[in-house]
């Protein structure tokens, strides 16, 4: 008798439990069922549509062809989808790009050319894996042939006036060569001598029909793409105030042709300190100024009180840059 009775509570407990378990996961279905329903009604990836027409550098791209508008809309999703760098460029452009922009104008040079220097770096002075220094990324050799300083105390690819310059007269040499905007471009990314032989070896002389290494084929796209975005940002989803962007920080130049000991000092002298002194002149690249022959060197030296953000308020050149959404 007291072992059916043991029996049938064990019974009982055990259906006691499946039921349990049954009820818990059907709860947490219909909870999952829920959250992916939130999920389907309220989460949207877009794909953004191409333009029917794009001029870049004043040429047509050929959105004609199939591997053109492919190739195209790769860049554009991936870089439409990048959020943190895209608004960071935004912000570092309202600096850079009013140097760029009237070098660029004064040489020829087609003012969509600024958006290779935020491909190329993203505005930033950084040192690629082959050795390429600065926004423009110049190798060593490349720069000393463009006139640009390379040594241990100067390294003039981190002046940007300069390095813009020295690329300047590389997409016009450049330009001499190709007789077209798009394969200059090419050429900066893969150099002259290896397209070249690209062209003579496919016998064709345009960029969109020229079957190239990944990173040259996609170099130019990612470049219109990044231009796409930037000159149009709303239109993507960006959402970018003119008080977030970078201020351009004012300063004055004290032209220098002597030796300067320590640098340091020679900041407190003018009224900064060593860290801003590097800042807007990272083409200082140690403590010293030996200056053995005497060259006359341009350092910008900040104006009394431009480091804080009252002197800031109001940002010169709004209109030289983006087409932004100001919400105040």
């Amino acid at each position: 008798m007291l072992r059916h009775l043991i029996l049938g509570l064990i019974t009982v407990f055990a259906l006691w439990g499946l039921i349990s378990m049954f009820a818990s996961f059907g709860t947490t279905h219909q909870a999952d069922i829920k959250y992916q329903n939130q999920i389907k009604e309220q989460y949207f990836a877009y794909a953004f549509p191409l333009p029917e027409t794009i001029v870049f550098a004043g040429e047509n791209v050929p959105l004609e062809n199939f591997d053109t508008r492919e190739s195209l809309d790769l860049e554009i999703q991936k870089v439409a989808y990048w959020h943190s760098e895209l608004l960071l460029y935004m912000k570092r452009a309202n600096r850079t790009f009013p140097i760029i922009e009237p070098i660029l104008k004064k040489n020829g040079i087609p003012d969509d050319f600024k958006y290779f220097a935020v491909c190329e770096s993203g505005l930033l002075n950084v040192t690629s894996p082959s050795g390429a220094k600065g926004i423009w990324q110049f190798m060593d050799e490349t720069a000393k042939s463009y006139n640009l300083e390379v040594s241990d105390e100067v390294d003039e690819r981190y002046n940007l006036e300069l390095a813009t310059e020295a690329a300047c007269k590389y997409f016009k040499d450049s330009y001499r060569k190709y007789k077209n905007w798009s394969m200059v471009a090419a050429s900066y990314n893969t150099g002259q001598t290896n397209l070249t032989l690209k062209q003579k070896e496919q016998n064709q002389d345009n960029y969109y029909d020229l079957l190239l290494n990944e990173e040259t084929a996609r170099y130019v796209f990612r470049t219109i793409a990044i231009k796409l975005v930037m000159s149009e940002p709303q239109n993507f989803g960006f959402v970018c105030r003119n008080k977030d962007l970078y201020p351009i920080i004012h300063s004055h130049v004290c032209e220098i042709d002597s030796s300067i000991g320590n640098l340091a000092d020679f900041a407190e002298k003018n009224n900064t300190n060593y860290k801003i002194l590097k800042f807007l002149n990272p083409w200082l690249r140690k403590n010293v100024l030996s200056n053995k022959d005497k060259k006359t060197y341009r350092i910008a030296i900040p104006e009394k009180n431009a480091r804080t953000l009252d002197y800031q308020h109001e940002i010169e050149n709004p209109d030289s840059l983006l087409k932004f959404i100001d919400t105040q």
